[in-house]
């Protein structure tokens, strides 16, 4: 498992990066009295030598490449060793994906397409029952 390293009170502020992933990055703590960088107990860990991932295995979910899908053509053009991931898209071509992806049997890492799909019908029903 890769271990999230971030910066010493990110969760206080929202320019750090609370509430807002972008910003949570590592900042290594230099204050005189900062107790992360004096790595007490009870802290978060500092970034050191040793916790960096196997090369073999480093930058691969579920031990496969991974691509970043934006619409339907790349989509089409994943091979079987690769793990796929929706990229920043409305919804949609959000929806087509998920269709796409649930008639080939694909399986999207950060999109559980079945239960996507659902919700999408439920939406869809209770907008006709308004009408």
């Amino acid at each position: 498992m890769i271990k999230k390293f971030l910066r010493r009170s990110w969760d206080r502020y929202s320019k750090l990066g609370r509430n807002r992933k972008k910003k949570q990055t590592w900042r290594k703590p230099k204050g005189r009295d900062n107790k992360m960088r004096e790595k007490r107990r009870g802290y978060p860990a500092v970034v050191k030598i040793g916790y960096k991932q196997n090369k073999k295995t480093r930058g691969l979910i579920e031990e496969k490449k991974h691509v970043i899908i934006k619409n339907i053509k790349d989509l089409e053009k994943v091979k079987a060793n690769q793990s796929i991931i929706l990229g920043k898209i409305g919804k949609k071509k959000k929806i087509e994906i998920a269709k796409k992806a649930e008639e080939k049997k694909i399986h999207i890492y950060n999109l559980n397409t079945g239960k996507f799909l659902k919700k999408l019908e439920k939406q869809i029903k209770t907008k006709d029952n308004k009408k």
